[in-house]
């Protein structure tokens, strides 16, 4: 119902409370037209002081708290008014937030409090009636209602002097209240205090009348303590005695004391020499303890040692096995090879004994030949003359015949086929015979392509025996 959005402060305060007079409300007609705007004038007396949060609100007559209003306006404070005087405001209502019935309502000025500060006379809103009557009044009437309006004003002003006067004297009386109840409560203090003191001085006389008993007792304890330093002075005296004698025995005491440091002297050297000895004791067991670990470093690099000369032990066993198998293949390999090349020497042996015993026949055969052509040639010398018998020349075969040895061709043809079958060269892997054109590199060359070759030792093998190869190689690997 209001134009802002923030409410008004209000409170519960009763109407007994409130200061009426502090906001007087002007110019407040009996009733307003429905639909129109009203405007609402009051004054501002010195006795109040505005603020940010005053307001000015339409409560409804018979209301209770502040917070039965219908509509409010905040009220504007005074521009630049001296504070010991009085002010004319005045707030615009709109007429859509004005109520719409006929019931009695009035002006009140609320501070930020919400305490309420001044009250007009009771309004309606409503229109103008024929009911109304006009009241026609004489200019007497007016002057004598004029003159009743400035002896109320004067009286009111009276009023209001004697309700500040009152508010003066109220203020004071507060304040003579204020210093009434701080005396109240001094004397309060001042009260228990003196209670405290009393108490406090009754314990303080029983500790005095405890104290005099005291007192009496310690006299007792004073004469019985006179009596005892007698007897201790006496006691003092028998001291003093054996205080000589006892000096006497300390001077004793303190020689046999100084041949006892020496001894203790000789002790402490013997000590000296005692801890030295033990501190090379000590040396000698942590070098003891020193050799004992290395001892026990060397025994485990030994078991080190063992642990990989097993490992090895066992490759060298396998690598054996390998190579004794390889070994094993290649003597079986060789020993047939060989049986094939004494096989072959056989065959050649015999082919040359065979060719040895007809060399040998047919130099006997030569020989005869030989000595028959001799008997033949001296018997046809002695027939023919000497001029005509024609002088053989040394024939290129002849061997010094005439008509040559008929037996060189067999043995040039002998010799041929022995230097051919020396002259033949055969592959000792696939037995392929070479002729003595062919050149003893490439016979080199092709017996190599039958070998494999071992890159760590130049070790041959032979192709078909492929197993071996890699065993070996594999040997080489585990060293």
């Amino acid at each position: 119902m209001d134009e802002t959005s923030d409410e008004p402060p209000t409170s519960a305060v009763l109407l007994d409370n409130c200061h009426f007079s502090q906001v007087v409300f002007n110019n407040v007609e009996k009733f307003y037209v429905p639909g129109g705007d009203v405007i609402c004038y009051y004054t501002l007396t010195q006795n109040i002081v505005p603020r940010g949060k005053d307001w000015v609100g339409i409560f409804r007559v018979g209301w209770k708290t502040t917070r039965e209003y219908y509509t409010f306006m905040w009220a504007p404070l005074p521009s630049d008014a001296p504070s010991d005087t009085a002010v004319q405001q005045q707030i615009q209502f709109k007429a859509y937030y004005l109520p719409k019935d006929d019931e009695y309502y009035q002006f009140c000025y609320v501070d930020q409090d919400g305490v309420v500060r001044g009250a007009s006379v009771p309004f309606q809103f409503r229109a103008e009636t024929e009911d109304d009557i006009l009241v026609v009044t004489t200019q007497g009437e007016v002057e004598e209602i004029e003159q009743q309006n400035k002896n109320l004003r004067k009286e009111n002003e009276e009023l209001k002097a004697s309700c500040a006067s009152l508010e003066k004297q109220n203020i004071s009386l507060q304040k003579d209240l204020n210093k009434t109840q701080e005396l109240q409560n001094s004397l309060e203090s001042l009260r228990s205090n003196t209670e405290k003191l009393e108490l406090e001085l009754n314990s303080l006389k029983k500790e005095n009348e405890h104290l005099k008993e005291l007192d009496d007792c310690r006299e007792g304890e004073l004469h019985q303590l006179k009596e005892q330093i007698q007897n201790v002075t006496s006691d003092k005296e028998r001291l003093e005695t054996r205080l000589k004698t006892a000096l006497e025995h300390m001077d004793q005491l303190q020689s046999q004391v100084l041949n006892y440091e020496k001894e203790v002297e000789n002790l402490s050297h013997m000590d000296h020499d005692k801890t030295e000895q033990l501190e090379s004791l000590k040396e000698e067991n942590r070098q003891l303890r020193l050799s004992g670990t290395q001892q026990k470093e060397q025994n485990e690099e030994l078991e080190h040692c063992m642990e990989y000369l097993k490992r090895s032990k066992v490759k060298l066993s396998l690598c054996l096995s390998h190579c004794l198998q390889n070994e094993q293949q290649q003597n079986r390999d060789l020993m047939k090879e060989l049986e094939e090349q004494k096989r072959l020497f056989q065959i050649l042996q015999t082919k040359k004994n065979e060719a040895d015993e007809e060399n040998q026949k047919l130099r006997e055969e030569n020989e005869v030949l030989r000595h028959i052509l001799q008997a033949g040639e001296v018997s046809s010398f002695c027939v023919v003359s000497p001029a005509q018998a024609p002088v053989p020349g040394p024939g290129p075969e002849g061997g010094g015949l005439l008509f040559g040895n008929p037996y060189c061709a067999a043995g040039a043809n002998l010799g041929a086929g022995a230097a051919d079958i020396a002259s033949i060269r055969k592959c000792p892997m696939c037995d392929e015979v070479f002729l003595e054109e062919i050149e003893t590199s490439q016979y080199e060359a092709h017996v190599q392509s039958h070998l494999l070759k071992c890159p760590v030792c130049s070790e041959t093998f032979e192709k078909s025996n492929k197993q071996v190869f890699d065993d070996h190689i594999f040997c080489h690997g585990l060293e």
